[in-house]
């Protein structure tokens, strides 16, 4: 399916690139970061009744898989430190989120929490295995629960890496982040605030992760309704085995209420703060995080 270029989306309110340039700054800065990952074994582009969801299979053939949800004008490279580790002993499945800067294509409106589960559900009806476990980062970690308050059936399990909006409040550093994404500014003023919200780390556009979502706040327009706040009822509803990771330095929420709220809730929960990590938990611990999602899974698949 052709990417949407242009103005012409905007009426739709359809995530689309700005321009034509623009879409080939971002290709550029995809094709890039897409190489510094393992070779896919499978691309597909899942259509459902919001758009078209691209997705890359990796790992062995056999096994549950498990699907990754990257976070806020993220895409599927951005899992480029994790991939190696969780593929080795299962199928990963990454897509790009319908709505956001990646080589997913809307065709219909975003309105609400239950449409954004609605285009997931579909897009796990139209992979070919009967379940999986959904790991979601950030925004991902809300589309993951989202989707397991509204539409749980095909998920085994949730796995939620510092989840926005979720178990925490947004904070006021978050609403300023997020104005880089829909504000014209300086590449600096960018820079610093990609910096921020990833605990200080260098975001310079040399990493081909880092460029490449600086290419999609600055060249995509995105047009999704702001993450609905799960009740206290809607999480305890929540009937899977769910493991959430929160960074004790992170900016986008308060990490010791979150966590406290996600203990007090989920009933089949396992909660862990990690008081050194920010909110780029991927990139800083993917070995710790490789060992924690896989003892996670075994646990699971055993019992």
């Amino acid at each position: 399916m052709e990417p949407n270029v242009g103005a012409a989306f905007r009426a739709g309110k359809l995530g689309h690139f700005r321009d034509a340039a623009a879409y080939a700054r971002y290709r550029k800065a995809y094709d890039r970061a897409m190489a510094a990952l393992p070779a896919p074994t499978v691309t597909l582009d899942v259509p459902t009744g919001f758009g078209s969801v691209r997705v890359y299979r990796f790992g062995p053939a056999d096994g549950v898989p498990l699907l990754l949800l990257p976070g806020h004008t993220a895409a599927a490279p951005m899992w480029e430190a994790n991939l190696a580790g969780l593929a080795k002993s299962r199928p990963v499945y990454a897509v790009d989120l319908i709505g956001m800067p990646g080589l997913s294509v809307q065709t219909r409106r975003l309105t609400s929490a239950e449409d954004q589960a609605a285009w997931l559900a579909s897009l796990l009806d139209g992979l070919p295995e009967p379940s999986l476990d959904v790991l979601g980062l950030s925004i991902g970690g809300w589309s993951a629960l989202n989707l397991a308050v509204h539409q749980p059936a095909g998920i085994r399990s949730l796995i939620l890496l510092e989840p926005g909006a979720t178990f925490g409040g947004i904070t006021w550093k978050v609403v300023i982040v997020s104005l880089g994404s829909v504000l014209p500014m300086p590449k600096a003023v960018r820079r610093r605030l990609m910096s921020w919200i990833s605990g200080g780390a260098d975001a310079s556009e040399d990493d081909p992760v880092a460029a490449l979502i600086a290419s999609g706040m600055r060249d995509f327009t995105t047009s999704l309704p702001q993450p609905a706040y799960p009740t206290d009822d809607q999480i305890a509803g929540i009937d899977r085995p769910t493991l959430v990771i929160i960074g004790g330095r992170s900016i986008i929420h308060d990490p010791g209420k979150a966590a406290a709220r996600a203990r007090r809730l989920l009933r089949h929960g396992t909660v862990e703060l990690w008081p050194e990590a920010s909110h780029a938990i991927n990139g800083e611990f993917p070995e710790r995080i490789e060992t924690t999602v896989n003892d996670f899974l075994a646990k699971h698949e055993s019992g």
